[in-house]
């Protein structure tokens, strides 16, 4: 393309005239406050379609794996909490409220409708009726073998063996057989009973009081009593873990169509609102971008100025502007 040495300058009078301009503060400042303010008034429906955001995010939460340095990273954030020197003079209760414990505590407690039909299911488990049939055997096994009676007085031992010998000879079976065939065939029987006594011990006032003494056996402990529980050097493993669950969970169809009436609904329920109410819902007012988001953008285009990377940018659409023929129209009637 030929340049002309007219165009040229013009262009470069032009540059110079934005680089000044946007070298001030104040304009920046102003730019993106006029920008911000005409955002605000536009409505969801008239920018992006329900589509363009389900499609975005599909892609972007969905469809794209966790890069294995975000693993590391959160690896890293994670072992770095639980290590932090300011653990060992923190206490639970300097991180969460009493008010709040006591709320969790009322809320729990007034269940007991969920709490009841949690105690019936697991009662009446195999698994719960197994184990408690072994405790009782154990039990009346271990009283008969190891009864305090039997280790202080003399002899008594001996008569608690032949106790045995006695049930066994009775029953002309083998003791613990007896019990066990006892326990099988009144197992509903104990499975009920086990249910009315869980639910005498957690009923609401019990279960509240139980929440209360734990909230003040644990409220001035240190956070580093958390290490108790959790391995730090076997973090990554339970990262990796939880990223295999997620990894497989976000290919499930499941988790599209959750995702597709989640954004369908928000987006039916928000089309016809203004950007202004979407970022109140966000907490994100005209004092937070004056005062804060304003702040992070200005050096940003200071930047883009100082470095020339603005003027580079502008000159090409410049150059197209002066060079076009519309243009040398006018410079040259």
């Amino acid at each position: 393309m030929q340049k002309y040495p007219m165009i040229e300058q013009l262009i470069e009078a032009h540059l110079d005239f934005l680089e000044q301009e946007f070298s001030h503060t104040a304009t920046i400042q102003t730019e993106f406050l006029e920008f911000y303010h005409w955002f605000i008034q536009q409505k969801l429906k008239d920018i992006w379609s329900f589509q363009h955001i389900h499609d975005l995010l599909q892609k972007q939460i969905l469809a794209t794996p966790t890069t294995h340095f975000l693993i590391e990273q959160i690896t890293e954030h994670l072992h770095f909490a639980l290590i932090h020197p300011v653990n060992e003079n923190t206490k639970i209760a300097d991180i969460i409220s009493v008010s709040t414990i006591d709320k969790i505590a009322q809320y729990v407690a007034s269940k007991s409708g969920h709490r009841q039909r949690l105690i019936k299911t697991v009662v009446n488990n195999p698994a719960f009726s197994a184990m408690i049939s072994q405790l009782i055997q154990h039990s009346i096994q271990d009283y008969l073998d190891n009864s305090l009676m039997a280790k202080r007085v003399p002899g008594v031992s001996r008569f608690m063996k032949m106790g045995k010998s006695v049930l066994e000879t009775v029953t002309d079976s083998n003791l613990d057989e007896t019990i066990a065939h006892y326990l099988q065939k009144n197992i509903l029987k104990l499975s009920q009973m086990s249910e009315h006594v869980l639910n005498q011990h957690f009923d609401d006032e019990k279960l509240y009081h139980f929440q209360a003494n734990l909230w003040h056996k644990i409220k001035d402990m240190p956070l580093t009593v958390f290490r108790n529980y959790i391995e730090v050097q076997d973090l990554p493993n339970t990262v990796s873990l939880g990223h295999e669950i997620w990894d497989h969970l976000r290919q499930t169809d499941y988790l599209k169509q959750q995702l597709h009436d989640g954004i369908y609904t928000w987006y039916i329920r928000n089309q016809e609102r203004s950007f202004d109410l979407l970022l109140r819902d966000l907490n994100i007012d005209e004092r937070l971008v004056q005062n804060e988001l304003q702040s992070l953008l200005t050096p940003l285009i200071q930047k883009m100025v100082s470095s020339k990377y603005l003027r580079a940018r502008a000159r090409i659409y410049l150059e197209k502007f002066y060079y076009a023929e519309t243009t040398q129209n006018i410079l040259n009637p």
